[in-house]
């Protein structure tokens, strides 16, 4: 195997793919990057046997062959090659030869043929959708995910999709956020709905973060491939395929308020700091502010008795019954946090039902959080 690649795509491509290699003691190879120069094109390659991913990087090959090493190594050396450089690239005698200007090194590495097989799925029917809107929508819904490997269906995110709609949902049963974005269906109907693992979207939306640096992400189309148990994405040079995690998520919309006691429209910034301000003061291990809503205000309070007690007083527009909800504030600001918009809408019923947080301007993004039994 013989190539030629400018030091910026190399580098480029091995960040992307190198974060799914993995220390494993009972199969060492998945620690390496497989190289593959083949068929017109320069691929990389890692998996941690539940995630795979694939980058094509520009090049000239020269002679055509397979090799795999160390992707911390590789990775790091790379990154240490001036830019704009040309980088050469031979397997030898169980060796990878990189030369770069005046930068010459040998890398021990393994033949490919111990390298696991990635999968693939049939490219026929897909669904798609911008990259930059994927991107945003996750990261207003995966902060949700649950940690909790007793509920495994809770530790990845819902995407359902129907007709040019889909609904991504993550929850830990203290709180639940749903966002909703428009894709596009190309020979794919009816609906469908898979768990993705946590850490999947996790990977996914690095993967974003790597492509929009130095790049216009908006104009980048991301496809979605599905099968029984597996999803593809692809997006740009990049290939990632992982697997789904089986269950049944929960019925998520039978816990969402239908009606409310309280309505509230206050602003954003306004409620994050007093929210943030009454925090100081919370307990310790339970992060507790009360929520009391009165006419035309909120009361956003806090009381501890190893620090002392703290009250805030917001404007804000209310119409139904006086009510009240103790919350947990970490909880709360998280929901905050990903609204859009200068003005939040939250619909209350009593301090024992989940409290449903919205964006004035829409309903594309619902937050829900339990409150705090007293």
């Amino acid at each position: 195997m013989r190539f030629i690649s400018l030091q910026e795509n190399l580098k480029k491509g091995l960040n992307i793919v190198g974060h799914v290699s993995s220390k494993n003691i009972n199969l060492p190879i998945l620690n390496n990057i497989l190289i593959k120069a083949e068929n017109g094109n320069i691929e990389l390659v890692s998996t941690n046997l539940e995630i795979g991913i694939t980058y094509q990087v520009r090049g000239k090959i020269e002679v055509e062959g397979q090799f795999t090493v160390d992707s911390k190594l590789i990775s790091e050396y790379v990154n240490l090659l001036s830019s704009g450089e040309k980088v050469k690239i031979e397997e030898k005698d169980n060796e990878l030869k990189v030369e770069c200007g005046n930068y010459k090194t040998k890398i021990k590495g393994e033949v490919a043929k111990e390298f696991p097989l990635i999968p693939t799925l049939p490219k026929q029917g897909y669904y798609s959708c911008k990259s930059s809107e994927l991107k945003k929508a996750l990261n207003s819904v995966s902060f949700a995910v649950s940690n909790n490997e007793n509920r495994v269906e809770l530790s990845g995110v819902l995407f359902a999709f129907e007709d040019n709609k889909l609904s991504l949902v993550a929850t830990d049963s203290y709180r639940l956020a749903e966002k909703e974005i428009k894709i596009n269906s190309q020979g794919m109907e009816g609906e469908q709905k898979v768990i993705v693992p946590g850490k999947t979207v996790q990977e996914l939306m690095r993967v974003l973060n790597n492509l929009e640096a130095g790049e216009l992400i908006n104009d980048l189309e991301l496809k979605f491939y599905l099968s029984e148990n597996q999803i593809l994405f692809v997006v740009d040079s990049v290939e990632l395929i992982s697997r789904l995690i089986n269950g049944h998520y929960p019925d998520y919309q039978q816990i969402i308020p239908v009606k409310s006691q309280t309505n509230v429209l206050v602003e954003k910034s306004e409620i994050i700091r007093a929210v943030k301000a009454a925090a100081l003061f919370s307990k310790t291990g339970i992060n507790d502010v009360t929520l009391l809503f009165l006419k035309n205000k909120i009361m956003v309070s806090a009381f501890s008795g190893a620090s002392g007690e703290s009250q805030i007083e917001l404007e804000a527009g209310i119409s139904g019954d006086d009510n009240e909800i103790t919350i947990n504030y970490r909880y709360l600001l998280d929901g905050l946090n990903n609204i859009e918009g200068e003005m939040i809408k939250l619909d209350i019923v009593n301090n024992s039902t989940p409290c449903v947080l919205k964006s004035e301007k829409g309903d594309d993004y619902i937050y829900i959080v339990m409150p705090i039994r007293q």
